[in-house]
């Protein structure tokens, strides 16, 4: 098969994501880094700017999602993937559902602030979204520990 043809794997996304989280890393922002992917091809990066924007929902996935609406000048995500180095937090749980995405593929689990601490076993997102969790989980993360390890 042609090298354009195959289709790239979740671990490849998620390292793009982490290269955005790396991003805000050296911006010193929580690091957090997210894309969206249709059609087997990035459409929109994001990482946290929370500090920078002076923006409590400047988060990576409201970023992204921000993105990739204006790139495809639409309003829905029915057909794209949003991979993001972190469990989504419950504003960005809102967000992803009124985007309709498909999928949303996530790394490490955040049991502080990660949707599932608010929602229990309550569904967040869009009913026909799919989500996988536990991509890349110890390189996302070690990232967030580290971060938060330099800062004590």
């Amino acid at each position: 098969m042609e090298d354009y043809l195959l289709e790239k794997s979740h671990e490849y996304f998620m390292q793009q994501a982490l290269k955005e989280a790396q991003l805000a890393y050296d911006a010193d922002e929580v690091p957090v880094g997210a894309v969206v992917v249709m059609n087997n091809k990035i459409i929109a990066r994001g990482h946290n700017q929370v500090e920078m924007l002076n923006d409590s929902t400047a988060h990576a996935e409201i970023l992204a999602l921000t993105s990739a609406f204006n790139m495809l000048g639409a309003k829905y995500l029915p057909e794209a993937t949003l991979y993001v180095t972190l469990e989504p937090c419950l504003m960005c749980c809102g967000a992803l559902y009124w985007s309709k995405i498909d999928r949303i593929v996530y790394g490490a689990s955040d049991e502080k602030n990660g949707f599932k601490r608010t929602t229990g076993e309550n569904w967040p997102f869009h009913p026909k979204t799919e989500l996988i969790k536990g991509i890349m989980e110890e390189d996302c993360a070690r990232l967030i520990k580290a971060f938060f390890k330099s800062k004590r």
